[in-house]
């Protein structure tokens, strides 16, 4: 086999492509979940279309206390490591609802951060592995319609940026993903611009390439978005606060 890689967020329909990619590749797939008879469809989906060696874990990302003993009993330390983990929340409950800020927080930047730092080590006494974080564009700058998801991922970036940074001489590689909109469940209801807009087997092969290929360090899956956010990024704070984004 060409290797094996863990997939943390299994339910999610991009994290289902991801794993699809590999399984095309050959890959042994380890997958993720919370809710691990949720995911099982889409573990099934993989050995039946892909004939893939599937295995399933249980992992809640909120529960960081237990991420190094489950790290322990993983049945292989993986070669590869993709979080597809993420919550866009609703940003108005959250304006006045703590709890459910909270949550969102931690389920785009703690707990990711945290369980991809303890891999980071454990891939960086072994010299070799490639670590990717699915992040957003969202996370670039701070925008009213969606500022505590936008939060959340935008220290997941930085952490992501810093963990590079430090790994980059260790034979450790750290990717970060920016989809950008995705035609999931996540985004159901919401008008999309096609140009902007990717599917999950888009997402999927640009995590692939850039982790296997040896793309770049900071992905966008549509490299439009890049411009896109260079140009949102240079708005002047003044007129930025009288805009509706």
């Amino acid at each position: 086999m060409a290797g094996t890689l863990l997939l943390v967020g299994a339910t999610s329909e991009i994290g289902h492509a991801v794993a699809a990619r590999y399984a095309e590749a050959g890959w042994r797939i380890l997958l993720a979940a919370r809710d691990p008879e949720r995911a099982k469809r889409n573990a099934d989906d993989l050995a039946a279309r892909h004939r893939a060696e599937v295995a399933l874990l249980r992992l809640d990302i909120l529960e960081t206390e237990g991420f190094a003993a489950w790290l322990d009993g993983l049945p292989t330390l993986p070669d590869t490591v993709v979080c597809a983990v993420g919550e866009l929340g609703d940003q108005g409950r959250a304006e006045g609802d703590p709890a459910h800020a909270e949550q969102v927080m931690r389920t785009n930047f703690l707990g990711p951060s945290l369980l991809l730092g303890l891999i980071a080590e454990r891939f960086a006494a072994r010299g070799s592995g490639a670590l990717v974080g699915i992040s957003s564009v969202a996370g670039d700058r701070g925008r009213g319609s969606n500022y505590v998801y936008g939060a959340g991922k935008a220290g997941f970036t930085a952490f992501l940026s810093g963990l590079r940074n430090r790994l980059a001489k260790s034979g450790v590689r750290v990717v970060t993903v920016k989809p950008g909109f995705v035609r999931t469940r996540m985004t159901r209801g919401l008008r999309l611009p096609p140009l902007l807009t990717a599917e999950p087997s888009e997402v999927g092969q640009a995590v692939y390439a850039a982790a296997e290929g040896r793309g770049g360090d900071v992905i966008y899956v549509r490299k439009v978005w890049r411009l896109v956010m260079t140009v949102i990024g240079a708005i002047p704070e003044p007129v930025f606060k009288r805009l509706r984004l």
